[in-house]
């Protein structure tokens, strides 16, 4: 099993959060030069990122924002995107097809264009307006740039009182977490490495991570078949084929969306006895405002999937770096 190393899931948040300067820099020139509306673009993770962006951004600001997926743009394209956009966008490997295309059509159209590209020499680094390269932490990267968005704007006036916070305590704390999450996480695969389906439900700034993580994680780095359903939508068809042993993980998050997990949470023992409930409220995050609590709930979820994935990965005795298809064959 792969060692959990805390040193080093530290420095990298405390790495990222140190970018915060730069992206500053880059928004507030942007800001200054105008721009009509922000468009998030992403294919896969990426994609799954950009819907969190946006539901972090929608109640709080008036800032014109909507994710794009890469392989519908260079389909349908999107007139929204012109030259008074920003787009942003993140890549690991800097060379994902769909992606590349997509950037190279929109900067054509003449939009602004941020790219967080962990790899400086890839082809997509050279395509984008400005490149910002650190590995991981895409989430977090895309959030740095919403808030700094929303505080140009007047939107988030506790802007500087927040990071002061995330700065201090949010790499230790969420390292802690995800630490502390083991033995669910032992408990949780073996209970559930070998599956047949499972069904992930999840809302608010929480839903993009749970479509990624029964996609990305489950189908495709553990081969385990997955459906992901938005809490809000689940009354409306799935429950029907829930019955005394469907196996049911719900994420429930303090952000504005809470009550719709809620529901769910409190249906499920009603027809199922498999299900799981993972709520933040039950894990502490020392030297944060309450208040803050709702924005940070996608990192705790992320810290307890990371050990989910470690113990299935063990147990399972598949690396999850291993793919049938990917970078295999011509698709």
């Amino acid at each position: 099993m792969r060692k959990f190393n805390k040193q080093q899931l530290v420095a990298g948040m405390q790495g990222a959060l140190k970018l915060r300067s730069e992206i500053n820099q880059l928004i507030d020139q942007i800001a200054d030069q105008g721009y009509r509306n922000v468009c998030w673009l992403g294919i896969g993770g990426t994609y799954a990122s950009s819907m969190q962006a946006v539901v972090h951004m929608k109640e709080k600001s008036g800032i014109e924002t909507f994710y794009q997926n890469a392989a519908e743009y260079l389909t349908t394209g999107n007139r929204r995107i012109t030259d008074q956009t920003l787009v942003i966008t993140s890549s690991v490997t800097g060379n994902t097809k769909e992606v590349v295309d997509a950037v190279k059509q929109i900067k054509a159209a003449g939009a602004t264009i941020l790219g967080f590209i962990d790899r400086a020499e890839a082809d997509l680094a050279s395509l984008v307006t400005h490149c910002i390269s650190y590995p991981e932490n895409e989430q977090l990267k895309f959030f740095m740039v919403a808030d700094r968005l929303m505080y140009l704007k007047g939107e988030f006036p506790e802007y500087e009182e927040f990071y002061s916070e995330m700065d201090q305590h949010f790499a230790e704390d969420i390292a802690n977490i995800e630490e502390g999450a083991d033995k669910f996480a032992q408990e949780f695969a073996q209970q559930h490495h070998d599956d047949d389906i499972h069904y992930f439900v999840g809302a608010g700034n929480q839903w993009g991570a749970t479509y990624s993580y029964a996609m990305c994680y489950w189908e495709e780095q553990h081969w385990i078949r997955t459906r992901a359903i938005e809490a809000a939508e689940f009354f409306h068809g799935m429950f029907e084929v829930v019955d005394r042993d469907t196996p049911v993980t719900v994420y429930v998050g303090e952000d504005s969306q809470r009550s719709l997990s809620e529901r769910v949470a409190k249906f499920l023992p009603e027809i199922c006895g498999n299900y799981t409930i993972i709520d933040t409220k039950d894990y502490d995050l020392p030297g944060f405002s309450e208040k803050f609590r709702g924005t940070l709930s996608p990192f705790i979820f992320h810290a307890i999937n990371n050990r989910i994935d470690v113990n299935i990965e063990h147990i399972n005795r598949h690396p999850m770096d291993i793919r049938r298809y990917y970078l295999a064959l011509d698709y």
